[in-house]
């Protein structure tokens, strides 16, 4: 080989050092850069594994508020519907009570005005009565000609819108 310029002196005292060389890099280097990206390696996983688990919770968490929204528009749907129940109730029930008021109040009406009506037929008779006495009266004590009469249904007349003046 000392054609090619290689010693074989050199040569076993370059590979022993780089044995050596290489053995110590191996223990030193090696090892502590392993171990080193092991654990970074390991980080790595366990932050994946975080950064799912933190995926599948906030999923269930969509989840759940979608749920209970859909609870609570459920929920408000049935207050509004009971709401509007309630309230057609309450107005059919003030309707039919003013309906009942207002028969009671024409009723009312209606019974005052036959009884007005009645107490001026009354007073009409009871005039018209007066006047058929007080005419009766006077023709008994008096015969009457045309020109007489007349006159004394005038003021029959006059008196009795007289007396109702008063």
């Amino acid at each position: 080989m000392g054609g090619l310029g290689i010693s074989l002196g050199v040569l076993l005292t370059q590979l022993v050092s780089f044995l050596v060389l290489f053995g110590l890099l191996y223990l030193v280097l090696y090892k502590p850069i392993t171990r080193m990206l092991d654990g970074r390696s390991q980080r790595i996983r366990e932050s994946l594994e975080a950064a799912d688990r933190a995926q599948q919770q906030a999923a269930s968490s969509a989840e759940q508020v979608e749920e209970e929204l859909a609870r609570a528009r459920q929920e408000g749907q049935e207050l509004i519907a009971e709401a509007r129940s309630a309230a057609g109730q309450f107005r059919q029930q003030e309707e039919e009570r003013t309906r009942l008021e207002m028969a009671g109040m024409l009723e009312r009406a209606r019974t005052e005005i036959e009884r007005e009506r009645d107490a001026a037929v009354e007073q009409v008779r009871r005039q018209f009565a007066d006047l058929a006495i007080t005419a009766a009266e006077r023709v008994v004590e008096r015969s009457l000609d045309k020109d007489a009469h007349g006159e004394l249904i005038d003021r029959v007349l006059e008196e009795g819108l007289a007396v109702r003046r008063n």
